[in-house]
């Protein structure tokens, strides 16, 4: 018998496909936890032959679906992302007695006009040949496109239709115990070693400043011995004070996300954590359990970082020029953007400018001038009113960043019909 066999109906998730496939148009693949297609409906992501197409490892894929299965379970039961050929899926976990034990997954879809998806996605990201791309576009001839706006509310519909399947487990709290047991037995030899000492100590501000630097490097067993010693120190400092030994781990919890966030980890997720970390807190009366509580936080923090980086990074940045692309009329900011893919503005600048070889601005700043000249040819607007379309501040500033992309003024461009040489 199957593992999954005792895990969920499949018979009943495959209705649920095919409703979901019957009502959509989409494709719908449902997928055990390891990965092995049980059920198709439609032409989802088990049958879709773009990658082959391409020449490329189907390996890719199959982490990003793992990626975008991993992200659901974060995110409250969906997630909407991007294939490693730039197709759109959305998926929502099947849970069963001990966690997540399948998927439905839907798609793929284009999120994006087919031409915008040939020039970033094939020719662009991908740096495929006309011939590959040919090939590409005829094996996508039966994928669907999907308005971006109608995405989410699709991704919402199916995760009720798997909720109904769905079932809360109770928590293995043995295992926590044990691990309570360990980790409170790590910091009293921590503790011993400060009663040693002939005076109190001060706050280890350099310990503090190497777990930051540990969770960044995603170093679990450094970062669980330096928080030991730091939550040692807390409570050898705190007196026996419950109440002030709770602030100062909430403190510590403020400074580790910090770090995480700025290392990479979604923004979103690493608030929720705290959220949760906050909720459970604040019903706990026992320094193990809080400690128990503060060591699990910090473990997800560090996986949120680097797990599926590769795949997260390509899943990022396609979301964000998804948005830039419907949203480039308007004045948007560095800080909008990060805030759309749940970013640290820091880190996401660095991470586009990785994967693009430019700023967000100059990528932003490029597909204004595309559309400009558009509008140039097609249309009697005057530069201000283009201007003022594209977002850009004034005519002065449309002008100077048109010459400098284009290598001419808007003016010429428009006299000569679109025929003098241009960079762009």
């Amino acid at each position: 018998m199957a593992v999954w066999a005792n895990e969920f109906d499949l018979r009943l998730a495959a209705e649920c496909a095919n409703a979901y496939y019957g009502f959509s148009g989409l494709g719908c693949t449902i997928y055990s936890g390891d990965g092995e297609a049980l059920h198709e409906a439609g032409n989802g992501c088990a049958s879709c032959k773009v990658c082959i197409a391409a020449g490329k490892n189907e390996v890719h894929c199959a982490r990003s679906h793992e990626y975008g299965m991993t992200e659901a379970e974060r995110f409250g039961g969906k997630y909407i992302y991007f294939c490693h050929m730039g197709l759109t899926c959305f998926v929502s976990p099947i849970v069963g007695s001990a966690g997540s034990a399948a998927k439905i997954t839907v798609g793929p879809f284009f999120m994006v006009e087919r031409d915008d998806y040939i020039e970033y996605d094939l020719r662009q990201k991908l740096g495929l040949s006309d011939k590959e791309i040919e090939k590409v576009i005829t094996a996508a001839e039966e994928i669907p496109y999907i308005p971006a706006d109608k995405v989410n509310p699709l991704s919402i519909l199916l995760f009720m239709a798997v909720g109904f399947m769905n079932k809360v487990s109770d928590s293995n709290r043995m295992m926590e115990t044990q691990k309570s047991g360990e980790l409170q037995g790590r910091i009293t030899e921590y503790i011993m070693e400060l009663k040693s000492g002939e005076a109190p100590p001060e706050y280890p501000y350099r310990t503090e400043k190497d777990l930051i630097i540990s969770i960044t490097d995603s170093d679990k067993p450094k970062a669980q011995k330096l928080l030991n010693e730091l939550l040692g120190h807390i409570l050898f400092s705190s007196g026996g004070d419950f109440a002030k030994t709770k602030s100062r781990i909430y403190e510590l919890l403020v400074v580790m996300s910090r770090a995480a966030v700025d290392a990479g980890a979604a923004a979103e997720y690493v608030f929720t954590m705290n959220h949760e970390f906050f909720r459970k807190a604040a019903d706990t009366v026992n320094i193990d359990e809080l400690c128990l509580l503060l060591t699990g936080v910090m473990n997800r923090y560090i996986d949120s970082i680097f797990e599926f980086a590769d795949v997260k990074n390509a899943d990022v940045i396609r979301k964000a020029v998804v948005y830039m692309r419907g949203s480039f009329s308007k004045k948007i900011t560095l800080e909008n953007i990060a805030r759309e893919v749940s970013l640290s503005t820091t880190y996401f600048g660095k991470v586009f400018k990785q994967e693009m070889g430019c700023s967000p601005g100059a990528y932003l700043n490029r597909l204004r001038i595309d559309k400009a000249k558009q509008m140039l040819l097609q249309s009697d607007l005057q530069l201000v009113e283009i201007a003022n379309l594209l977002g850009f501040e004034d005519q002065s500033y449309f002008t100077k960043v048109f010459k400098r992309l284009s290598g001419v003024s808007p003016n010429r461009y428009r006299k000569s019909g679109g025929k003098l040489h241009t960079r762009g």
